[in-house]
């Protein structure tokens, strides 16, 4: 049977602590967290006809890319000092529309570009990359 299409409208993306918890912005798309796990070079002297890997035993909890509305009054927190400590990163709740389903990881904000265009609502592209584990 098919996997039943599940809609994104109704997605929330919630910030507390950290400096993103004052931020919010109207959210226009999702895509991520985009998680990852590495490989390690296996090969040795006796392998033979291919190079070996194995699997890495941690992962990249990756990013979190999403669109915003921009509001030009509204200063993202990309344009603060960091914070440093992993204590006091942003802990960020991604809920999926539709399906209800949370999944909660600590963060900051690595790139902010806004688009400005004729007749049109601006917009901004941000990247959150997220540390830890995922859960």
């Amino acid at each position: 049977m098919a996997e039943k299409f599940v809609d994104g409208t109704g997605t929330t993306v919630t910030f507390s602590g950290g400096d993103m918890n004052a931020w919010a912005a109207e959210i226009v798309s999702v895509d991520g967290p985009s998680i990852e796990r590495g490989s390690m070079d296996n090969t040795n002297m006796s392998s033979t006809n291919a190079m070996e890997y194995i699997a890495a035993k941690l992962y990249d909890a990756g990013t979190l890319d999403m669109t915003v509305r921009h509001v030009p009054a509204t200063a993202p927190p990309i344009l603060t000092a960091p914070d440093t400590d992993p204590d006091n990163y942003a802990t960020i709740s991604l809920t999926s529309g539709g399906s209800g389903t949370t999944k909660t990881f600590q963060g900051f904000m690595t790139a902010y570009s806004a688009t400005r265009a004729i007749g049109a609502r601006m917009e901004a592209s941000i990247s959150i990359k997220c540390t830890g584990e995922i859960t």
